[in-house]
């Protein structure tokens, strides 16, 4: 009786750890280990992901040279989302037919330029200064 509680508890734990890495829970296989069902689901997602990736690396590779491709993968150490967005750009302008040639680094800058102009975020201080007449400066601890 105690390996199935044990099993149980491993069950949960899992489920638990899968939630918060951002997979799927699989709560609703009523404590089942991840092993039983639901796990070809999970296996089947991850090698779509894995798959998709593995594309957009090739098609990257295609569209880049090979300076280009160092400088996006410096950015996104840096900065992910930005160079995301410049993937994601540049896949659609080789998928549009605009893409004839490798992109060198020259154009690749440019293109984070635009991209950069878009995103872009203006932050605004605004300082609120007391008046001359503020009434707290009046009572001088009276």
């Amino acid at each position: 009786m105690e390996d199935d509680e044990l099993a149980q508890i491993r069950a949960r734990r899992m489920a638990e750890l899968r939630a918060q890495s951002g997979g799927a829970p699989s709560s609703g296989m009523g404590g089942l280990p991840p092993g039983m069902s639901g796990g070809k689901k999970d296996e089947e997602e991850q090698a779509k992901k894995s798959q998709m990736e593995e594309m957009r690396r090739t098609m990257l590779i295609q569209i880049l040279d090979g300076e280009a491709r160092e400088r996006l993968s410096r950015i996104a150490i840096v900065k992910a989302d930005k160079a995301r967005a410049v993937e994601d750009l540049l896949i659609r302008m080789a998928q549009g037919g605009q893409v004839r040639a490798k992109i060198t680094e020259k154009q690749l800058i440019e293109l984070l330029e635009q991209v950069n102009q878009q995103t872009k975020n203006e932050t605004k201080i605004v300082y609120n200064r007391r008046k001359y007449d503020d009434s707290d400066d009046d009572d001088y601890g009276l």
